[in-house]
């Protein structure tokens, strides 16, 4: 008989990638700005000088980071640079989900920032505005990063954000769980069922994975479509469908809960501590808390199994890409994009990662971060073959992305075939593409 967890929280607008969890709650928003902040962002590019941002050497900066380890590593690097560069800053902590709308309002009001940090995956869209400032005419390259950590702040080919340190989604699994039950952790996807099989009991399941109708589900399922060659530009191809087909088993045979479609991020985490489930998908960000919520659990964590051995895991690149806005003052936004330049110096990228759980932009920097932090160190694996989510789709990426998880709820909710479902996402894709 499958296990009864315990309830799942109220289900709620979840917009975000990943959802923060209560112990250590890093905002990793994935908010599409849509048809809504590209005409009024546009309409603001060469309006004039934006007011509002102080004395001439005063930096303002807007970003949603709000937890002590990230006012620690932000603040204390910015305080550093700015020394450096005879210059002060300002930070304004604006709520994840209401980031967008906030940008949007500087905006009318030309009161945009000196510095502002948005979601990897908005940048194409704020930058498709006209809103950002190219960083190559300041000497800001990314020189040393690998070509999807660069991509993350790319739009047409130019560089308008970059991003300092970056994060993906791995498996973690209770190690003691797995040794009693006599199986190795999982590297495909044969292991993985089986190991979930062997691991369900009645009061805990196998695995869980978050398939909440938000970027969140999206963002999880990444990982399995595209390494079984599933691609956002076919999403009625076969990889794409057997993706969702393996989901869909395990719920069907009891070994993952159902109650996945109304669980981020940080509900599926919250299970794993709890002991209801034994394997679980979930980010670097999660570290902190296990470390001091559960310290007698015995957890590790490798990356996410694949359809075949020998394949590559491919998961979406998280993280938040750091911009110039265009502000109209000249001066004042090649000061900013000076402090940028130092706050994302590689020495500055390690000290940042290690106070906030996640890993150097720069690929030199991520490998002697690899060794310097072992419990990260599969992170650091995942990420050298993860994949931006804009990449090939660029600002139409939400629009694909809340097909995947509104498909894959039809899965897991209504038990629609999962060719079915997805047939109806490309040919919903298509058409809004026509549309537009």
């Amino acid at each position: 008989m499958a296990p009864t967890p315990r309830p799942s929280p109220p289900e709620s607008d979840r917009s975000g990638l990943p959802r923060p969890t209560n112990h250590r709650s890093v905002s990793r928003r994935a908010l599409g700005l849509g048809a809504l902040a590209v005409p009024g962002l546009l309409s603001l590019a060469g309006c004039g000088p934006d007011v509002g941002n102080g004395g001439p050497n005063d930096i303002r900066i807007v970003d949603y980071y709000n937890t002590p380890a990230d006012d620690v590593a932000i603040n204390g690097t910015f305080s550093q640079c700015a020394e450096e560069l005879g210059l002060t800053f300002s930070r304004e902590k604006v709520p994840g989900d209401q980031l967008i709308a906030k940008v949007l309002q500087m905006g009318s009001s030309r009161t945009l920032p000196d510095l502002l940090m948005l979601d990897n995956p908005n940048v194409q869209q704020v930058a498709a505005s006209g809103a950002l400032a190219p960083l190559g005419q300041y000497g800001i390259t990314t020189e040393g990063f690998t070509d999807p950590v660069a991509d993350l702040g790319m739009y047409d080919g130019t560089l308008y954000g970059i991003a300092p340190t970056v994060n993906t989604i791995a498996l973690f699994y209770d190690a003691a769980a797995l040794e009693e039950a006599g199986v190795a952790p999982p590297t495909t996807w044969d292991e993985l069922h089986d190991a979930a099989a062997a691991l369900t009991t009645p009061t805990r399941y196998g695995l869980a994975f978050s398939a909440i109708a938000s970027y969140e589900g999206t963002w999880q399922f990444l990982p399995f479509m595209w390494t079984n060659g599933g691609d956002e530009t076919d999403l009625d191809g076969d990889g794409v469908i057997g993706a969702s087909r393996f989901w869909s088993d395990l719920v069907r045979e009891g070994l993952v809960s159902r109650s996945v479609v109304n669980w981020g991020q940080g509900d599926v985490i919250d299970q794993f501590k709890a002991g209801n489930v034994a394997m679980v998908v979930n980010g670097p960000w999660n570290i902190a808390g296990l470390e001091a919520d559960t310290p007698d659990l015995d957890w590790d964590v490798v990356t996410i199994p694949v359809p075949e051995a020998g394949t590559d895991p491919v998961a979406p690149l998280g993280g938040e890409v750091w911009t110039v806005p265009i502000t109209g003052d000249e001066e004042k936004q090649k000061k900013a994009a000076a402090l940028l330049k130092a706050f994302v110096a590689p020495e500055n990228q390690l000290y940042m990662a290690g106070e906030r759980s996640t890993i150097p932009g720069d690929a030199a920097a991520a490998e002697q971060f690899a060794g310097e932090h072992p419990e990260l160190s599969t992170f650091v694996d995942q990420v050298s073959t993860a994949r931006s989510r804009t990449a090939q789709l660029g600002p139409d990426w939400p629009r694909t992305a809340k097909a995947i998880y509104t498909a894959n709820q039809r899965v897991l909710v209504d038990d629609t075939d999962p060719a079915e479902a997805f047939d109806e996402a490309a040919r919903t894709v298509d058409a809004s593409r026509t549309a537009s």
